[in-house]
C-alpha cells in the first residue's frame, strides 16, 4: 500500500491531537486527545485490512520519511516499509503497539441539537490561527454583540490583553458567548461548516474530515 499525500496530511494533523493512533479495518481513521476534548475522524482513500496500533505516530511518520516513495505491507504484528521500485533491498520493520496501551475513541459521537451554525472560510481560519500565535491569545470566543457576531482571539482573564476579531455570518436567533481554547483548534486547513450546541460541544466538517471540539464551561447561550 502507498499512502496518499492527503492521508499523510491527516496523520500529521492527528499526531498533533494525540501521538497514539489505532487504525481500524476499513477506510476511516479516528483519534481522540488525551484530555478527551477533541475527537477527529477522516475518511481516506486507502482501505486498511488489519488493525494497526501505533504508540508514537510522529515516530512512525519519521520512519516513513526515510523513504522517497514508501510502500507499506501490513503483516500480523508489524508493517514492512520498503522503497517503491528499488532494487537495493532497503526496508524497515515497524512493530505495532499493544492496542490496550493506545488511546483511541471507543464510540461514535452523536451531536446534540445545535443552536448556532456558520461557515468558517479557509482564509478566516488561517487569520484566526495566525493572530492567536502572534499575540499569544489562549482563548477563542464566538460572541453575538447587538446584531453582529464576532470571532475573537483573546485572553479572557486579562481585559487589557491584545485581541483580534473578525465578523462571522452566523445563523442563530439567540444570544451567545461560546469559548474555546485556541490550542484545541487543531484542524487541517480548509473551509468548515461549523455547528455549536449549548451542551458545550462543536462540530467542524470539511468534506470527509470532521472534528468534535469541546467548549469551555463558561460558554453561554440564551434564547
Amino acid at each position: 500500500m502507498k499512502l496518499s499525500n492527503n492521508t499523510i496530511s491527516v496523520l500529521k494533523n492527528f499526531a498533533s491531537i494525540n501521538q497514539n493512533l489505532v487504525i481500524k479495518e476499513g477506510n476511516e481513521i479516528t483519534t481522540m486527545s488525551a484530555m478527551k476534548n477533541i475527537v477527529a475522524k477522516a475518511e481516506v482513500e486507502e482501505t486498511f485490512t488489519k488493525e494497526v496500533a501505533i504508540y508514537d505516530l510522529n515516530e512512525f511518520l519519521a520512519a516513513l520519511s526515510l523513504f522517497t516513495n514508501p510502500i507499506l505491507t501490513f503483516n500480523d504484528g508489524f508493517v514492512m516499509i520498503t522503497e517503491e521500485n528499488s532494487n537495493k533491498g532497503t526496508s524497515l520493520k515497524y512493530f505495532y503497539s499493544d492496542p490496550s496501551v493506545v488511546t483511541s475513541p471507543s464510540k461514535t459521537i452523536t451531536m446534540p441539537s445545535t443552536e448556532v451554525t456558520f461557515r468558517l472560510s479557509d482564509a478566516d481560519l488561517n487569520k484566526v490561527q495566525k493572530a492567536a500565535g502572534v499575540i499569544g491569545a489562549p482563548d477563542l470566543v464566538l460572541e453575538k454583540i447587538d446584531n453582529r457576531t464576532q470571532l475573537t482571539v483573546k485572553d479572557k482573564k486579562n481585559d487589557t490583553a491584545n485581541n483580534y476579531s473578525i465578523d462571522i455570518d452566523v445563523k442563530s436567533e439567540g444570544k451567545y458567548n461560546f469559548y474555546f481554547k485556541t490550542e484545541n483548534l487543531k484542524v487541517l486547513p480548509g473551509t468548515y461548516d461549523v455547528e455549536i450546541s449549548s451542551k458545550n460541544i462543536s462540530h467542524f466538517k470539511n468534506g470527509k474530515t470532521e472534528y468534535w471540539i469541546a467548549l469551555e464551561p463558561e460558554s453561554k447561550y440564551e434564547v
